[in-house]
């Protein structure tokens, strides 16, 4: 890792997940000592103006490390096209150059890019973006790479044949490793910039609202996790919990369950809320936080099965160590939580979410925010596709139906709606032995 170039700080936290791992640690949480969350605070009222001058000591960190090649993406992943000609990137941009104009103020955007999508990401926004970027000089966080680990030896994996595969991204978790060991975290400190808006570049539902910088300032928490109610499609999300011992917040993932707690982790009654991997942070606690933790906050450690190659499954068996950005919660007494509307969650996983979020079911304001219309009270279409639909570049034989009062679509087999098609209720069309077309 030195030889690579990789900062002190990620190194260090990557040996403290890799003695973990040799010391044959779980990171499991047991169902008994953790007791549901309640009785969360609600997304503030609308404030009467903005604030200039938090909105000044405020960062929007997006994270931007993902290629999507479940989608069948080789590039990154906010490259999509939400609209014909527009981007995840172009959006992000629009929003903050948005809250820029209104207040007057220097909003700050970084980027959190990995290797595989620094290039691109700053290919496009210099090509796309240079008026919503103006007077910025720098938007781009980079996050390590650490060993995978052979699964049979526990010793870093060996791939003469590609050995850039040697390599893998430590979870979102990287975030705090990467703020200090770049040096981002003392020059935001230095400028002034004392709060931290993060979250994922495909979840445009999260954007740096005026509301909560102004509810977290006033809270004087050091951490701010957003999260939401849970549906029967949010059972295998990470939920908020409280630690029984202590009574800190903790968030326990789907891979820190015990096989025998799994029901009642997938209760959606008892654990009500999950994670929209949305946070908010004071930086100047989060510095003094890693100080006296010696350099590295002790997250939870998750091993991540994979194989070194992952479009070859008969490739050497690896483990991939990583950390979630979410569960730092239980490493800052006095960590709040906040339950928020469900249009605040809208990634982009599955090209179902994209098709979805290309219909009429959501706006686009000049601002760049994307959202459901109010038509459909914050409830967005469940759309489910076949897997010949799996890849981004399949959508363009499906067409684009009207979804604006759909509640539900499954698609089957060959399927294309007409231009002006209207899909309403819950549909479902199986074009699995004779080719359906869906009329105007």
């Amino acid at each position: 890792m030195q030889s690579a170039g990789v900062a002190r700080a990620a190194i260090e936290a990557f040996r403290r997940n890799y003695e973990a791992l040799c010391r044959d640690e779980s990171g499991m949480i047991s169902e008994t000592d953790i007791e549901p969350a309640t009785g969360l605070p609600e997304y503030p009222e609308s404030v009467s103006e903005l604030d200039s001058e938090l909105l000044a000591q405020t960062v929007l960190i997006k994270l931007n490390g993902g290629l999507g090649t479940s989608m069948g993406l080789e590039k990154v992943k906010s490259l999509l096209e939400v609209r014909p000609g527009v981007t995840f990137l172009d959006l992000i941009v629009r929003q903050v150059s948005s809250l820029r104009e209104s207040s007057g103020a220097p909003v700050r955007l970084l980027f959190m890019n990995s290797f595989a999508t620094s290039e691109d990401t700053l290919g496009h926004l210099e090509e796309h973006a240079p008026d919503g970027l103006k007077g910025v000089t720098e938007v781009e966080l980079m996050q390590n790479q650490v060993p995978k680990i052979n699964a049979g030896s526990l010793q870093p994996v060996e791939w003469p044949e590609n050995p850039a595969l040697e390599w893998c991204p430590p979870g979102h978790g990287d975030l705090y490793p990467a703020l200090i060991g770049s040096g981002w975290l003392d020059r935001l400190l230095a400028d002034g910039v004392r709060y931290a808006f993060v979250s994922n570049s495909d979840n445009l539902g999260a954007v740096l609202s005026p509301e909560l910088l102004a509810w977290f300032a006033e809270s004087d928490a050091p951490f701010l996790m957003e999260v939401t109610r849970r549906t029967p499609a949010d059972r295998k999300g990470g939920h908020l919990a409280v630690r029984k011992a202590d009574g800190q917040l903790l968030l326990r993932e789907v891979a820190q369950c015990p096989e025998e707690d799994l029901e009642a982790f997938q209760n959606i009654d008892t654990h009500r809320y999950f994670n929209t991997n949305s946070i908010w942070l004071r930086l100047d606690k989060l510095k003094e936080a890693l100080e006296s933790a010696g350099g590295v906050l002790p997250l939870p450690m998750i091993r991540n099965l994979k194989t070194v190659d992952p479009r070859d499954k008969s490739s050497t068996p690896v483990i991939q160590l990583e950390t979630a950005m979410g569960a730092a919660i239980e490493c800052f007494p006095g960590a709040r939580a906040i339950e928020v509307p469900r249009s605040r969650f809208a990634p982009v996983k599955t090209s179902g979410d994209l098709f979805a979020l290309r219909s009429d079911a959501y706006e686009i304001g000049a601002d760049g925010r994307v959202q459901l219309i109010e038509e459909r009270a914050g409830k967005p279409p469940v759309v489910k596709l076949d897997d010949r639909y799996k890849f981004v570049d399949s959508l363009a034989s499906l067409g684009v139906p009207s979804l604006a009062k759909c509640n539900s679509l499954t698609v089957t087999g060959e399927v294309r709606f007409e231009d002006g098609a209207v899909v309403e209720g819950d549909a479902v069309f199986d074009g699995s032995e004779d080719p359906v077309v869906v009329e105007k």
